[in-house]
């Protein structure tokens, strides 16, 4: 049995056929066309369908408040952003630790420049109140027994 390539003989025509043009297939008939220019059928990037997921799915506030921690350093500047950071952010009130005292001090002059700032990158919403604070100080209470004593920590 020889196959040859007729479908006569019983084999298989492995020969294509003429495609038959539809109205798909016509250009005359085709509603648009793809060129090398954008179309809405692109895929789109991830930077531009965010903003549209966070408004959709109401995280706007959230990232807001999020991105006070973020992008603080480009919010306050390096010079500011170097001594202090924010610790939390609640109910408007952000909570700013500064390295030193002196630097808590310092911030606290310089709180109306800092929440207009946070305001013009972020919306006047999201920090309503600035509470700066200076770092922990240690304790000094060591043992299982001691004395209330209020005075000054000098020896006398």
């Amino acid at each position: 049995m020889s196959f040859n390539g007729s479908a006569s003989n019983g084999g298989y025509d492995y020969r294509p056929r003429p495609r038959r043009r539809g109205k798909s297939d016509d250009p005359r008939f085709r509603k648009e066309w793809s060129g090398p220019g954008p179309d809405k059928r692109d895929p789109e990037t991830l930077g531009s369908l965010l903003p549209q997921v966070v408004r959709k799915n109401g995280w706007t506030r959230k990232v807001a408040d999020a991105s006070v921690f973020g992008r603080w350093e480009a919010i306050v500047g390096p010079d500011i952003a170097s001594h202090c950071r924010p610790e939390q952010l609640e109910n408007g009130e952000l909570l700013v630790v500064a390295e030193s005292t002196a630097w808590a001090t310092q911030l606290r002059l310089f709180s109306r420049q800092i929440h207009g700032k946070l305001a013009a990158a972020l919306g006047p919403s999201v920090v309503k109140r600035l509470k700066i604070v200076g770092p922990k100080q240690p304790t000094r209470s060591f043992g299982p027994r001691r004395v209330r004593f209020n005075g000054s920590r000098d020896t006398f």
